[in-house]
């Protein structure tokens, strides 16, 4: 079927263009020096960013299996084109909250939607044992766009502070081109009389009848909230340490290369090593990651950083395998999005809590605080995950 090596080739594209986030590697700093909000308020707005998410995670993902993944990502790259545009007359708290509200409906339709399509897309061909290989490869293309974007952040933000927003429009626009050109898969949809019943059965089933996919979306949780603090705090951290603006952009880049050549790797380490060896790995990566980043400081610490990129790019092909194999296909994208829905909340509830932290001790101590707190949680986490995924075999 030719449509699903179009399809595939245009995700990879995609997602080298959704990530292409020029301003991301100096976003903090513009909120801090231009905006003028502290740690706390910069926390407290990418929580409310999560909250937008979180309202429209599960219905964004509904509507995909409802309308097509096809419309959903074209309704994505509209919004991501406005979104971006109004960082052009940003000047005060309420614009730039605007703004994250959009993006945050931007990728909430993009959540889930775009792993749904590649999984129907293989379906269809009957290669869906593919599909951890292609979604390594997805994520890899998408952490070197990132890289590509920020490499010269530094000094697009040095020549002008809107540059990077600006041509972050035009990338959106591009992507909005290519979403027009996918082709949305044959699926078998059940139909139901009632959306709110079939999204509680949803419910149901990710969180309380399949208790596999309870602990995977748990130890993905987990593992994503530890790789999430630090995109917010390494600028502030790289800042109180002295290291050059004009070094940001390559350290940002660096960081997604990491991120990218860890997520092209993850299927075959994941095949050497099995699953109890890879999280066992993410969790020393976590411990030691955060560990360096309190206690070393300076220029140079936060080479420490990298260790938690690499535990993010090696983990989401992994357990987004795992989760897509206990998905149902007419509610693929839906489920998906209540995992992102699940990791948004917690956000929300924590992310403020830990600005406030960072503001009132500092950066470095707020990371050896996440490191105690993440080695407690993480323990538990990882044996229930064992247990419900790999059991042991007794003789």
């Amino acid at each position: 079927m030719t449509f699903i090596n179009a399809n595939i080739k245009k995700l990879y594209l995609f997602s080298f263009l959704k990530m292409s986030l020029f301003p991301m590697a100096i976003i903090t700093l513009f909120w801090k020096d231009h905006i003028g909000l502290s740690l706390t308020k910069i926390l407290l707005l990418q929580g409310i960013y999560s909250v937008a998410m979180i309202i429209m995670e599960y219905p964004s993902g509904y509507l995909g299996d409802r309308i097509g993944y096809r419309t959903a990502l074209n309704l994505a790259s509209l919004l991501g084109i406005i979104g971006w545009g109004l960082y052009s007359f940003a000047d005060s708290f309420a614009l730039v909250l605007m703004a994250e509200i959009i993006l945050g409906i931007s990728l909430s339709f993009i959540s889930g939607c775009d792993s749904a399509l590649l999984y129907e897309s293989l379906k269809a061909d009957n290669q869906e044992q593919h599909y951890a290989r292609h979604e390594g490869r997805i994520n890899g293309l998408g952490q070197i766009g990132e890289a590509c974007g920020a490499i010269f952040a530094g000094l697009l933000y040095a020549t002008a502070p809107l540059l990077p927003f600006m041509i972050q429009v035009a990338v959106w626009v591009l992507a909005l081109l290519l979403t027009r050109t996918l082709i949305e898969p044959p699926r078998q949809l059940k139909l139901s009389t009632s959306h709110f019943a079939e999204a509680l059965q949803s419910i149901r089933h990710a969180f309380l009848e399949n208790l596999r996919l309870r602990s995977m979306i748990l130890l993905n949780l987990i593992l994503g909230m530890a790789s999430y603090y630090p995109i917010w705090l390494i600028q502030p951290y790289m800042q109180d340490g002295g290291v050059p603006i004009a070094w940001f952009g390559p350290i940002w880049a660096l960081a997604n290369l990491s991120i990218a050549i860890s997520a092209l790797v993850s299927y075959r380490s994941h095949l050497k090593m099995g699953d109890r060896q890879m999280v066992r790995l993410f969790i020393l990566l976590i411990v030691a990651g955060y560990l360096g980043l309190g206690l070393v400081g300076g220029v140079w610490g936060f080479l420490f950083y990298y260790l938690l990129t690499i535990m993010r790019g090696l983990r989401g092909p992994m357990l987004l395998n795992h989760v897509q194999q206990e998905i149902p296909s007419g509610n693929r994208a839906g489920i998906l999005s209540l995992q992102s829905f699940v990791f948004r909340i917690s956000f929300v509830c924590t992310g403020p809590l830990v600005g406030r932290f960072a503001d009132t001790v500092g950066v470095r101590q707020t990371f050896l605080l996440l490191c105690g707190a993440f080695a407690l949680i993480l323990i538990p986490v990882a044996r229930l995950f064992f247990r419900q995924v790999i059991p042991r075999k007794f003789n």
